[in-house]
């Protein structure tokens, strides 16, 4: 037998066979091997469909998440700068408090220094006045220790007393 140049009996058995053979393949498989040839295909199509919107929710999520990211930092500087301001806020307040606290404070020991310098000139005045009052009864005393001479001082002083301007003594 001859392969390659088959008889004709050969060749018209073969011709048979394949025909039914492609008849029942065409009857009872081809249709099942397209369907699930075509069911194969709708599933692949779907989840390529599914990737597809996967990617997409993937990426609106991925864009969502850099929004609030982004919202996040700007909430973040916003609440530094808040605090920053409070801060210097409360540091002025400070030094505006502490500034006050010292202006009263020195003016308190000012008003208590010339409250003291006041009570201290009017004790000195006042032992002076004493010391004066006390040199004078004793010089008098000892001055005066006759009656002349007391007649004298006191005639003295009323004529001096009778020439000081704004008395209503005589007038010359």
């Amino acid at each position: 037998m001859n392969l390659i140049t088959p008889d004709g009996g050969l060749l018209f058995w073969m011709v048979l066979i394949f025909g039914i053979v492609l008849f029942i393949l065409a009857k009872w498989g081809f249709p099942i091997i397209s369907s699930s040839i075509e069911s194969r295909s709708g599933r692949i199509a779907d989840s390529l469909r599914k990737a597809d919107e996967i990617e997409a929710k993937e990426a609106a999520i991925g864009a969502e998440r850099e929004q609030m990211l982004a919202d996040a930092r700007k909430e973040q500087d916003a609440i530094l700068r808040q605090a920053s301001a409070a801060r210097d806020e409360i540091l002025a307040k400070a030094k505006e408090d502490a500034a006050e606290e010292t202006a009263k404070m020195i003016a308190h020991a000012r008003t208590r220094i010339e409250a003291e310098r006041v009570s201290a000139e009017a004790e000195l005045r006042r032992q002076v006045a004493v010391l004066s009052v006390e040199v004078a009864e004793k010089v008098i005393r000892e001055r005066l220790s006759s009656e002349k001479e007391q007649k004298a001082l006191v005639d003295r002083l009323l004529e001096e007393a009778s020439k000081a301007p704004g008395t209503a003594g005589p007038k010359n």
